[in-house]
């Protein structure tokens, strides 16, 4: 054996070493999105493993619907940033058969900026109370009782929340309503309620 092959394979024990612990992993929930029964599309949430003081979370949707006279087709992806327990940073993409749509609010030291520009839904705002719960923490457990509202990305402002009976919430805003049924504190199922047809989201195992 070669004297560089030798030195390379001695050096092996120390790079991996200097790798230092595997880093944890994301927690990742999926789910099948129906409409009347049928399946229409998948949402993925996912948590990252805290940096720190930081985490992320990531909501990403892919609806594709063809009834007859109902067409529509939805991607959109939602990625929060917190610190220390308060949003940061939120953006919302959304690519659909209307266009293309996007929503910010960011954090800019004592408020946060808000636009939202979505499909027949445009809305600005300054808020100066600090952002700590968002529709994407609802994936990951059961809110916390007494928590009263939660920020929709989406909409850039907030869903009302209340609970039904254990383990049912619903947030509703502007008229819509959602409901998140929960079993030991894990989302199962999400009701988007729709005056043509629900949309049904179900955990997927």
């Amino acid at each position: 054996m070669t004297l560089p092959a030798l030195l390379f394979l001695s050096s092996l024990p120390l790079a991996v070493a200097a790798q230092g612990p595997k880093a944890a992993a994301a927690e990742v929930r999926r789910y099948g999105i129906e409409v009347a029964g049928i399946r229409v599309g998948t949402m993925t949430a996912t948590r990252q493993a805290p940096v720190g003081a930081d985490v992320t979370y990531s909501l990403v949707s892919d609806v594709k619907v063809n009834f007859l006279f109902y067409h529509l087709k939805i991607y959109y992806r939602v990625v929060n940033h917190f610190h220390n327990g308060q949003l940061l940073l939120s953006t919302v993409e959304a690519h659909t058969n209307q266009g293309d749509f996007a929503s910010k609010a960011e954090w800019k030291g004592d408020h946060y900026d808000i636009v939202a520009d979505q499909y027949k839904h445009h809305y600005r705002a300054t808020e100066t109370q600090p952002i700590r719960y968002a529709v994407t923490n609802m994936f990951f457990s059961e809110p916390p009782a007494g928590q009263a509202r939660a920020f929709a990305e989406y909409f850039g402002d907030y869903f009302a929340l209340s609970r039904e009976k254990p383990g049912t919430w619903h947030a509703v805003r502007d008229g819509r309503e959602d409901e998140y049924q929960y079993t030991n504190g894990e989302l199962v199922t999400i009701v988007k309620k729709n005056p043509l047809k629900n949309f049904i989201i179900r955990l997927e195992k």
